[in-house]
């Protein structure tokens, strides 16, 4: 099928086309007009799809001039963009979308003794943040998406973030800005003396007439614009342009501040000039902080206990409400981080304290918790500290993935998330606004930043629905009238965009809002520079992504998708909130590729949005699009989205399926069925005496490798693995008949199913002689039956009913062991990614009800090896004893342990004997994915990934630590990349075993 058609792109203008041309051959970055970069560049974290003419990737301040003009010259309408994580419709647009977060990525200049960074627009802030730490210095504005989140977009909408209560927003902490304004000339701008001031009013150009229109504007008017601008104790105020911070100067009420144009263009969301360079301010980091999770019966008891907080000094007070609370509990990696809750709180104020010492932060701490306990504020005030706050921050910060995570299409919708007022405005405020949402009958899911006075307010609305987006029109517009009856801000941090521009008059006034006219038309006479944004704006609704054609569609599907009720909703669950953008630096394993290319089209998000697009073409567009299947060449399936994307979005199960139901319409490739089949294929070669040395030869042999690669693409620099002469099964029972084990467990003991998948009997049986012999000697009953492949490979290739196959001969063995009336207590794995299938895949492919309860019953006790000898230590079972020899382990995780189990067992396993130190590093995937790092196509991106930051990890261990790695993929991955051995789990604690072993 076309793609255009089946992406439903519209034609781009000859005339247009001709002037993109222009623009990419005379800048040294890129432009993007094909379909799938529209369609990627269509959307953004918002509610807003709007197709752009394409995308152009400045590297330079000169590209942006010449992107600039050229599009003046042809009338092309322009809008600035990031990482694209904005809520208010701000990094979508008609034109050309001009994304500084590609390339324009330098961090230029750190001075840590003016406390000062000079970077580019898409550098990312954490990044920032780890390049000014060896200096003790930080840029301190905090927005949630802070891994992720580009400085040019920050200062675009003037982010704020958890401690702006003590850092300010983006707005206090810039110094100065290079700009290019629409008649193509470049300005550096910051604070402005008198004489600055003077010279800029003699300019020409651009610049000059719009800073006279500033000066005719605020001179005359700064009463008025006083008056109807948010109140002064509003510190969040990003309604409209930020007149009253030019008010509060020379030029108005103060007489003693100057006037600064950095200032004023934050916020102002890219609609006056485009941003190429930023001079921020930097802070101190603080020697001590805490948290204070303060749990409350209820919104309004939190609302008032913030007025007294504040009171106290803290650096931030973050709400989350009991639906946000809930809702964790359906994402794997927030589950785990609610672990400091108590009870089932109505609310949860995580109160923070910075001091230079943690006595004083103590002291502080203790103060706020006697001041709400003598005013009857608050039922529990958990005091966290040092490694224990980082899972409170980062439930708090997954706070919008979480919600828009929640299954079926009523979702907590952005409409009117983003009021700030007064902080002593703020309880009578929240009541006011609950008033509205039981007018129009809406559930309202509250979060954010307290402290401040800004509730993030996500009313629970279809936007699929006509009669629900009628409720969001109203809702939206009572809600700007009560934000003008408190003197607020329509936006405290994320901009009017498209979303709150409709409503600006009835904030700011008629006469008010006529002088934001009079600014944007002095600064882009043409009306170029984001249009539709602030100001302009079509009506709130307009551009949804949810349009009033959006339809349904009909897909037959391997997967059940019940966790999103359904197929489409699986697709539709990412928000484009843009968590699998961020780097490798900050941690997790989702979107490896994305790492490496740093390609919209890689990300989990881009990826997602191709899903969606062609969904709505039908069954086939999405199946037989070439488009989508280049988009999911580089997802190694590694499942970390499951886990690191706080809606939980599974690409892995969608490529999945995609692959089946492409193979359906267009037939197998040898290549994909040899490797879905490989550990079958192999088999022939344990059964015949000298088969496996004979077949190890050959794919040794020089002529071997060739062959190979032509057949079935398999990368000649790969080592491959050799096929074990004997398999597990007739190894260990060998090893049984000759009494080699450990005196047999008693009756009353742990049982333990050992789960001897396909790759250990083919490949290494060691290990499964290392795992038996392990839980034996440590007391465990283990039974070890025969079980056909796991389904893993076929998986990984898009052979889901293959898969299925497989699995359920292997539930129909399993069934013993967990149905009967003394099941198993656990099935235990050596290759995670193996023995997780039946945690995972194997109870959403919609079973035999019969069958399905094997499967549950199964997953229920799906564990790896690791985590029973952790659990029987705890539990007082474990009869070996350990060695006291030190022993020093760096340790890699699976990719699908780390998604779906965790590494916590491997660690705290290796950590039970008294010599043992453990380090887990903190590495994405390894890069080789089962067969992806196998294939030449893939070799160079697979060998990237690892040096992202495994291969560096394990090169920089010394001789003495060694390297443990639960995957057998893992494992070679490490051994061609770093040519160091990697070792099992089982067989590290099958060695540090004391030698008199049983206690």
């Amino acid at each position: 099928m076309n793609s255009r058609l089946a992406l439903q792109i519209p034609d781009l203008p000859t005339e247009v086309a001709t002037a993109l041309r222009a623009i990419g051959d005379r800048i040294a970055g890129d432009v993007r007009t094909d379909e799938v970069h529209r369609a990627l560049y269509a959307t953004d974290a918002s509610m807003y799809e709007v197709v752009p003419y394409g995308v152009a990737m400045p590297r330079t301040h000169a590209d942006v001039v010449e992107i600039v003009r050229t599009c003046r010259a042809w009338g092309i309408p322009l809008t600035a963009r990031s990482a694209g994580t904005s809520l208010a419709g701000q990094a979508v647009g008609p034109g050309l979308i001009v994304d500084v977060g590609r390339y324009m990525t330098a961090v230029e200049a750190i001075d840590p003794v003016a406390r000062e960074a000079r970077v580019q627009p898409g550098v990312i802030r954490d990044d920032l943040n780890r390049r000014t730490a060896p200096h003790g210095l930080l840029f301190g504005p905090d927005t949630s998406t802070s891994n992720r989140a580009m400085i040019g977009g920050m200062i675009g909408n003037n982010s704020c973030g958890s401690q702006s209560i003590w850092y300010g927003t983006t707005r206090d902490n810039v110094r100065g800005l290079d700009l290019v304004t629409l008649d193509g000339r470049s300005h550096h701008v910051g604070r402005c003396d008198r004489a600055t001031w003077a010279a800029h009013l003699r300019e020409d150009g651009v610049l000059g007439h719009a800073v006279r229109t500033l000066d005719r504007i605020v001179r005359t008017h700064a009463d008025a614009i006083r008056e109807r601008s948010p109140k002064a104790a509003v510190t969040r105020r990003n309604t409209g342009y930020p007149l009253d911070d030019l008010a509060n100067t020379w030029l108005g009420h103060n007489p003693e501040r100057d006037p600064d144009l950095a200032r004023f263009f934050c916020g102002t969301e890219g609609t006056l000039a485009l941003t190429t360079s930023a001079v921020l301010s930097l802070a101190v980091r603080p020697g001590a902080k805490l948290l204070v999770a303060a749990h409350f019966d209820s919104i309004d008891e939190a609302m008032r206990a913030t007025v007294e907080i504040v009171a106290h000094k803290p650096a931030a007070v973050e709400l989350m409400d009991k639906r946000i609370l809930d809702l964790s509990r359906l994402n794997p990696e927030q589950e785990a981080n609610r672990w400091f809750v108590e009870g089932d709180p109505g609310a949860i104020l995580v109160i923070e304290f910075y001091a230079d010492a943690i006595p004083e932060a103590r002291e502080a701490a203790a103060g706020c918790i006697a001041r709400l306990r003598s005013v009857g504020l608050g039922a529990a005030f958990p005091i966290l500290e040092g490694a224990q706050m980082h899972s409170v921050w980062e439930l708090r910060k997954a706070g919008l993935g979480v919600l828009m995570g929640k299954p079926g299409d009523v979702k907590p919708i952005t409409i009117v998330e983003d009021t700030a007022v007064a902080v002593e405005d703020l309880p009578a405020f929240i009541r006011d606004f609950a008033g509205i949402m039981a007018t129009h009958e809406a559930d309202c899911v509250y979060y954010a930043h307290a402290s401040v006075g800004e509730i993030h307010l996500r009313p629970e609305l279809n936007p699929k629905l006509p009669a629900d987006v009628a409720r969001a029109n109203a809702i939206a517009e009572a809600v700007a009238d009560l934000v003008h009856h408190y003197q607020g801000s329509l936006s405290g941090e994320h901009g009017d965009g498209r979303l709150r521009g409709p409503y600006l008059e009835r904030v700011l006034g008629a006469e008010l809002l006529g002088w934001h006219h009079e600014i944007k038309d002095a600064f882009d006479p043409e009306g170029l520079l984001n249009p539709g944004s602030m100001l302009r704006t079509k009506p709130m609704d307009a551009d949804w992504r949810f349009h009033p054609s959006y339809r349904e569609v009909a897909v037959e599907t391997a997967f059940t998708y019940e966790r999103f009720e359904g197929f489409q909703r699986a697709v539709e669950a990412c928000n484009g909130a843009g968590a699998c953008r961020k780097p490798a630096e900050a941690g997790g394993t989702m979107c490896p590729s994305y790492m490496v290319t740093q390609e919209e089209r890689e990300s989990t998000r881009g990826r997602a949005n191709l899903f969606r697009r062609l969904l709505q073409g039908g069954p086939e567009a999405l199946f037989g699009s070439d488009e989508l299947a280049e988009a999911l060449e580089l997802c190694i399936s590694c499942k970390g989205c499951k886990r690191d994307c706080p809606a939980s979005v599974d690409m892995a199960t969608l490529k999945a399926e995609f692959q089946q139901g492409r193979m359906d319409r267009q037939g197998r490739t040898l290549a994909s069925w040899a490797f879905a089949n490989v550990t079958t294929l192999s088999a022939p070669a344990q059964w015949l005496p000298g088969a496996a040395a004979l077949g190890n030869a050959m794919q040794r042999a020089r002529w071997g490798k060739p062959v190979l690669e032509r057949l079935l693409g398999i990368a000649p620099e790969r080592s491959l693995p050799a096929i074990a002469p004997r398999g597990f099964h007739a190894q260990w029972a060998a090893q049984r008949r000759h009494a080699l084990t450990d005196t047999p467990a008693a009756s009353d003991a742990p049982r333990v199913l050992l789960f001897i998948d396909e790759f250990t009997d083919r490949y290494e049986p060691e290990l499964g002689i290392a795992a038996a012999t392990l839980l034996t000697r440590g007391g465990a009953r283990v039974e070890t039956p025969r079980l056909g492949p796991s389904g893993r490979t076929h998986l990984s290739k898009g052979y889901v009913r293959d898969a299925r196959r497989h699995i359920e001969a292997n539930l129909a063995r399993l069934a013993p062991y967990v149905m009967g009336s003394e099941p198993v207590d656990w099935i235990a794995g050596i290759e995670p990614s193996a023995v997780l299938t039946y945690l995972d895949e194997a109870v959403q492919l919609g079973l035999e009800p019969a069958v399905q309860a094997v499967a549950e019953a199964v997953a229920a006790r799906v564990v790896l090896v690791e985590d029973v000898v952790v659990a029987m230590a705890r539990s007082g079972t474990w009869r070996a004893a350990w060695s006291e020899a030190p022993r020093a382990y760096v340790v890699h995780g699976h990719c699908h342990q780390k998604a779906l189990v965790g590494v916590d067992g491997t660690r705290d396993a290796l950590a039970l004997a008294p010599g043992a130190s453990v380090e887990v590093v903190a590495s994405g995937c390894c890069g080789m994915a089962g067969s992806f790092g196998y294939e030449a196509k893939h070799y160079a991106v697979s060998q990237a990934i690892g040096e992202l930051v495994l291969f560096p990890a394990v090169r920089s261990a010394s001789a003495a630590q060694i390297v443990v790695a639960p995957g057998t993929s893992c494992r070679h991955q490490i051994a061609d990349g770093t040519g160091r051995r990697a070792v099992h789990p089982v067989e590290a604690l099958l060695e540090a075993l004391a030698t008199a072993s049983v206690r």
